[in-house]
């Protein structure tokens, strides 16, 4: 049901104008995209299989493949906090990022994770409704988050850096890469977006809130 909802919007999406073309570039709030970890060039996922070890909560891993519809997720402000649709996310900005199949968010806390012994990422939360753990500093060089640069994700509570370890997960999860919370912004932790579906600014005297996107 969701992915047809997906596919029903792509289908309603206005052209954007001209004088709108270079805010597609942003990141913004309310966006639904793939991340790519630009040191390993898997994408960010997802699914409702949990962990055997640490916390037990939903699993968090890499996938190569493009196509995967695990691999979706929208950025939200932090816990507790709201945002407008289609405002740039600023650079050390803190977001949550809401797996869209699941609604669970992108989640970390002190469990050791089961492959390395790094820090466990998992994905926790009922609804987008989680805690603290959620919520996750953007660290980039600009101004705001630019849809085509190396960002960094470091998590608020604990100050560890999103990413992967080059460990791959044998069954039933068979070349999924594993996901964890790094000490520093080492090889691993560069991330940057790829497909997706993403809120464009509006201008504040034009029409509603309108959107590009990149193939799903």
């Amino acid at each position: 049901m969701i992915h047809t909802l997906l596919f029903v919007a792509l289908a309603l999406i206005s052209s954007i104008p001209y004088n709108n073309a270079a805010q597609t570039n942003y990141v913004t709030c309310g966006s639904i995209l793939k991340l790519l970890n630009s040191d390993y060039s898997y994408r960010l996922h997802s699914h409702d299989v949990k962990y055997g070890s640490g916390s037990g909560q939903q699993s968090v891993t890499g996938v190569e493949q493009k196509e995967d519809v695990n691999s979706h997720w929208v950025v939200k402000a932090q816990t507790k906090k709201l945002c407008d649709r289609g405002e740039p996310i600023a650079c050390g900005a803190t977001i949550r990022l809401e797996h869209l199949t699941t609604k669970k968010n992108l989640h970390s806390h002190h469990f050791s994770s089961p492959l390395s012994g790094e820090q466990e990422v998992s994905a926790y939360g009922v609804d987008g409704v989680g805690d603290t753990g959620d919520n996750w500093e953007v660290i980039c060089s600009n101004e705001s988050w630019m849809r085509d640069a190396h960002v960094r994700l470091r998590h608020v509570d604990t100050g560890m850096y999103l990413g992967m370890s080059g460990r791959s997960y044998g069954r039933p999860i068979s070349g999924q890469m594993e996901i964890v919370g790094l000490h520093s912004p080492q090889h691993g932790t560069r991330w940057t977006t790829s497909e997706g579906l993403y809120i464009v600014p509006k201008d504040r005297d034009s029409m509603p809130t309108e959107y590009a996107h990149t193939e799903l």
